[in-house]
């Protein structure tokens, strides 16, 4: 049997909902004007969260989610066993231009790392395992879940999180300078994909253009940045676990990969 890894679990928060069948048909539409559809900020117990950013709190659900999805625990994925590899293209400029304008103390300051929020996630769970951030918009998402399936295939540990935030309402004014444009709206959005050892590899595809499947998780959830594979893997879970080709598109570049997903029934 090949040494491979497959996407077992798929945990998805975004400022429309829990999970995919909350995504409206037509996320500019359902828009109705709205840049920003914002994500509430969680509320955790606990003092460690009482201080902790909006952002990492997002991370840690996202991670409860995918939990729910797999139907199993924590102590499923404590341990030095799981690798967490992290993604993100905007989610600590948040924290970032808080402190330039004054409005964190010093207490705040190592929140302005994008090093934090998975620091969060592996201290919340408990995570041991190898760690790798990734900062950028889709395309970097597809190399995570690459990176993630060799740590798997390779023995490097027995199950990699990949995790990706982004948030956009505290930056909205950084987004809408930026010198080329996204079309709207922005979803605040935070997701977790569980990957297994399975019997095939993650493997990178040629891809000129977006596939079919990433342009339905733009015109369904909106401009989601890092977290759209994750998106598109939620839809590939909910279609009956067959290999999905998960495609990103940033800056000029298209990354795809096809990965082996276990599949489940649609939730109704």
């Amino acid at each position: 049997m090949t040494a491979g890894a497959r996407v077992e679990a798929v945990g998805l928060l975004t400022g429309w909902g829990e999970g995919t069948a909350v995504l409206p048909p037509d996320a500019r539409a359902a828009a109705a004007g709205r840049a920003v559809i914002p994500l509430e900020r969680p509320a955790l117990d606990g003092d460690r969260f009482r201080r902790a950013t909006r952002e990492c709190l997002l991370g840690v659900v996202a991670v409860e989610a995918m939990l729910r999805d797999a139907g199993i625990d924590r102590e499923a994925i404590r341990g030095a066993g799981t690798a967490v590899v992290f993604v993100t293209a905007a989610a600590y400029g948040a924290s970032n231009a808080e402190w330039l304008a004054g409005q964190a103390g010093t207490l705040h300051f190592p929140y302005t790392a994008p090093s934090v929020l998975p620091g969060e996630v592996a201290i919340e769970f408990g995570l041991r395992g190898p760690y790798v951030i990734l900062i950028g918009g889709p395309t970097a998402t597809v190399d995570a879940l690459w990176q993630a399936g060799r740590l798997v295939a390779g023995g490097q540990c027995e199950r990699a999180l990949v995790l990706a935030v982004e948030t956009f309402g505290e930056c909205e004014a950084l987004w809408r300078r930026a010198r080329w444009t996204l079309p709207g709206p922005m979803v605040e959005s935070a997701g977790c994909a569980l990957l297994g050892r399975g019997d095939t590899l993650p493997a990178y595809r040629a891809a000129a253009a977006p596939t079919p499947l990433e342009r339905v998780v733009e015109a369904r959830a909106g401009r989601t940045l890092a977290c759209a594979p994750l998106v598109a893997l939620a839809f590939a879970r909910e279609g009956g676990g067959r290999p999905a080709l998960v495609s990103g598109t940033w800056r000029g570049r298209t990354a795809t990969i096809e990965l082996a997903i276990a599949g489940r029934a649609a939730r109704v």
